[in-house]
Parts: C-alpha cells; sequence; structure tokens
C-alpha cells in the first residue's frame, strides 16, 4: 500500500518582485510596488501522490515550481518538505541533501540540455555534483538504470550520442533521465510534454505514472492543459493570478467544477468522455491581467460573466464544496 503521508506543504506561499520606480516616482516618493506572482496559496503533496497545477500563461505556475525547486525564493509563507521548513535554505552545501531528494524536469529539453555534453554526462553531471557515487563502476550502473527507467533501451546506445542526434521524445527522456538518477522522493515537471507530438506525450505520461507507481515519487505536474492534466493526475489545483482558486480530485474538477475560470478552461478544450454539458458559459475573453495590478476583489471577475457586485469588492475564500474538493468562488456553494 502506498505512503500517502504529506511529503511537500505550502502554507500562504508568497513570491512578490519588486519593481523599481523610475527617477520622479523616487523624486515624488511614489511607491515602486510588486509583481505578486504568488500571492498565498496553500497545497499538499502526499507521498506517491500526483498533483497537477493547471492555469492559464502568467497565472504564477512556473514560479510555484522554482521555488519548491530551490530556484527562487519566497517572500513569505512556508515550504515544509518531510515536515523540515526549506523556506530560508540557501547556498549548495546546506541544500545538497535537499536537491537529491527534489528534482525537476524544464519544459525545453532541447534548452536544458548542453549540446557539448553526451546523454552519458548529462545523467552522470547530478550523480557526480551531488557525489552519490563513489567509483566509474557505480556511475555507469546508475546511468544505465536512470535511461532504462525512463524508456531508452538498451541504455548502452545512448551513451555516446548528443542531443542534437535525438529525437524531441528521446531529449525528454534524458531530462528525465537526469532528474531520475538521484532516485528523488518528488519531481516537478514543468510542462514536460507541450513541446511534443501528442503520440510521444502519450509515451511520456505513462513514463512518469510508472516511475511513480515503481518508486512511490511523488510529482507535481505543472500544465497549462486541463484534460492532459485529468489524465495522470490524482488532484487538479487551478492557479489564477498566483492564488488557488479550486483545488479537488482530477474527476472532480473534470466533471463537476464549482469555480467559473475552471468551466472556462474546460470549455476551451476538447471535450473528455463524450460530456457535452459543461456549463453554459462562453469562452474566455482577454488576456490574465498583470499581477502588478491584481484587481480588487475576485481576482477573476474582470474576466467573469457571472460576476456581480459582491465579486468587484470581497476576495473569497475558499469553501470547501465536497469531500477534498475547494473552490475560492461566491456562487461555489
Amino acid at each position: 500500500m502506498r505512503d500517502t503521508a504529506d511529503i511537500l506543504r505550502l502554507e500562504n506561499l508568497q513570491v512578490h518582485f519588486p519593481i523599481q520606480g523610475g527617477l520622479f516616482d523616487r523624486v515624488l516618493g511614489r511607491p515602486s510596488g510588486a509583481v505578486r506572482a504568488v500571492d498565498g496559496i496553500d497545497l499538499t503533496i502526499g507521498r506517491g501522490e500526483i498533483v497537477a497545477l493547471v492555469g492559464e500563461s502568467g497565472s504564477g505556475k512556473t514560479t510555484v515550481g522554482r521555488v519548491i525547486t530551490k530556484l527562487a525564493q519566497p517572500t513569505g509563507g512556508n515550504l515544509l518538505f518531510d515536515g523540515r521548513d526549506m523556506s530560508s535554505e540557501r547556498g549548495a552545501s546546506p541544500l545538497r541533501p535537499y536537491r537529491r531528494r527534489v528534482q525537476m524536469i524544464f519544459q525545453d529539453a532541447y534548452q536544458a540540455l548542453n549540446p557539448r555534453h553526451t546523454v552519458f554526462d548529462i545523467v552522470a553531471e547530478p550523480l557526480r555534483s551531488l557525489r552519490l557515487v563513489e567509483n566509474d563502476a557505480q556511475l555507469t550502473e546508475r546511468v544505465s538504470e536512470a535511461l532504462t527507467g525512463a524508456g531508452l533501451n538498451p541504455p548502452g546506445d545512448f551513451f555516446a550520442r548528443f542531443p542534437h542526434e535525438l529525437s524531441g521524445g528521446q531529449r525528454q527522456r534524458v531530462v528525465i533521465a537526469g532528474a531520475l538518477a538521484v532516485k528523488p522522493e518528488l519531481i516537478v515537471a514543468d510542462e514536460p510534454v507541450s513541446m511534443l507530438d501528442v503520440s510521444i506525450r502519450a509515451q511520456i505520461l505513462q513514463v512518469l505514472v510508472d516511475l511513480r507507481d515503481k518508486h512511490n515519487m511523488a510529482l507535481l505536474f505543472i500544465t497549462h492543459d486541463l484534460p492532459l492534466a485529468w489524465l495522470i493526475a490524482d488532484r487538479i489545483a487551478v492557479l489564477y493570478l498566483g492564488k488557488l482558486v479550486e483545488i479537488g480530485s482530477a474527476d472532480d474538477i473534470t466533471y463537476n467544477p464549482r469555480h467559473p475560470y475552471t468551466v472556462a478552461l474546460l470549455n476551451a478544450t476538447p471535450q473528455i468522455g463524450g460530456d457535452a454539458d459543461r456549463g453554459k458559459l462562453p469562452a474566455l475573453q482577454g488576456e490574465v491581467p498583470s499581477a502588478a495590478r491584481v484587481p480588487k476583489g475576485c481576482r477573476f471577475h474582470p474576466r467573469c460573466p457571472l460576476a456581480f457586485d459582491r465579486c468587484r469588492q470581497e476576495e473569497p475564500p475558499a469553501n470547501e464544496v465536497g469531500p477534498r474538493h475547494m473552490s475560492a468562488c461566491w456562487l461555489a456553494k
């Protein structure tokens, strides 16, 4: 039986980037403001659980992933990993044990791979830098194991290849193998299949699910595609302008959405399972507002066809609308 105790907990996580004002702003004493990329979210991920973080570009998804992998620092709130507060930890030496347990898969595999390194050296790099092997024989064994786990067989055929000699799917598998080599307990996958053909996407998703099943590894799957999230995730968290607006099981979010933004995202994608009745809301209009000028009240109200006066004045709290199903909408109940 899979251990489902929380391995990661985000508590009121905030990431604000200060805006430097111009000369006149400084002379007149105007406040410079900040970009509120992530503005207070609470999220848990259990061991062996796949949680999908869904939202449009500019919603703050990637920033959340970068904070979890310690590529960005939070400006508020707590990041708890296995019960330990990692919010203020920084520096190569203190973070070495953490980086062994938490890895990231980037969106653009070609940009993530050093074109001058062979596949062997790319996958071996984290093992060397984290000092996880004692000799060349162990290194070769761990690299082979990682490539096999990522679906590149036989692994020896790929040792001497360079990234430009691989297909898009093979490059993404090499990135996965690099993350897998250190045997992490949590992987943050940032749009890992968005740049791949549909046929290759299914193979990569299956690799990630198999890794979870085999190693009880947790996964935060970042995507803008709700149907894709439904295919792979146990739970889905919907992010809008730095705030979680809905979170629940994959089936609840897909078949029983309780926030207008979630309904609009579903209406903007091909239907799942032939379900023709998702709600009679029109397609989303306009773009996500700037995180430097967050609207008053509900953040979604400028684009919401159901908005009324209270939405424009008060930000709705997250209300429970079902078992482990939360929605931040005044009309959710």
